[in-house]
């Protein structure tokens, strides 16, 4: 993203922002509310269309383009919360993610396959109601379902928000099985401590801007970081 002004009702939440996101990586933004750090998800998703600015996407300006558009180009968001039907099972609820752009039967079957490999619960639970998971469980069975599509980049919106310890250990392991498998992986979060540790990469925003990109670690390390968003140094 560069130069990109957006908000909401003639107001704009994001002041020129410039910001890189690393290929095939995963990065986590973190900061205070109201930083702008969700409005970033719903510019490059398509669901908020920038004032001004570009959004460079392989080799293309996707700034503005319809959210359909931007599925087909391979940019995919889970949402922040409550994604599944929990009358349908397991396995019903991730086919559903490749029937936005492909039916043939044969290939939403091999692609299911795929996923049970990286995600062993479609293949455990797959005939189970969605409604019986753990929480952890059920996000794991959102990324699964968005990654039907074979997303280049997956973007999610607090993916840790209402979990238990045990559930966030199951949706570092998924987010790390995205990564394994060449996805690029944009995270926004307010639990600080759970995006940086699982992501490689950091940027921290406050009013609409970037106050600091490093590694995610160089972040968590960083006295004034530590002071400002996690209570004190680690």
């Amino acid at each position: 993203m560069s130069g990109v002004y957006a908000g909401y009702g003639g107001g704009d939440v994001l002041q020129g922002l410039d910001l890189e996101v690393a290929a095939g990586a995963v990065t986590c933004i973190v900061g205070p509310n109201g930083a702008g750090k969700s409005t970033v998800l719903r510019t490059i998703s398509g669901l908020l269309t920038p004032r001004l600015g570009t959004i460079s996407f392989g080799g293309r300006d996707i700034a503005g383009r319809h959210p359909a558009e931007l599925i087909k180009a391979g940019v995919v968001q889970v949402p922040q919360k409550n994604g599944l039907f929990p009358a349908m099972t397991v396995a019903e609820n991730v086919l559903l993610g490749g029937y936005v752009r492909r039916r043939e039967k044969a290939y939403l079957k091999a692609r299911l396959a795929q996923l049970a490999e990286r995600f062993p619960i479609i293949g455990e639970r797959g005939g189970e109601l969605a409604g019986n998971l753990s929480g952890g469980q059920r996000r794991t069975v959102e990324f699964a379902r968005a990654l039907m599509l074979e997303p280049a980049m997956v973007l999610l919106d607090e993916p840790s928000l209402g979990l238990d310890p045990r559930a966030l250990g199951l949706v570092g392991e998924a987010v790390n099985a995205m990564r394994d498998g060449g996805v690029t992986v944009l995270i926004v979060e307010q639990n600080v401590r759970f995006g940086l540790g699982i992501a490689g990469h950091g940027i921290v925003m406050e009013s609409g801007r970037v106050l600091m990109a490093d590694s995610a670690q160089a972040i968590l390390d960083d006295p004034e970081m530590g002071a400002l968003f996690l209570g004190g140094a680690p």
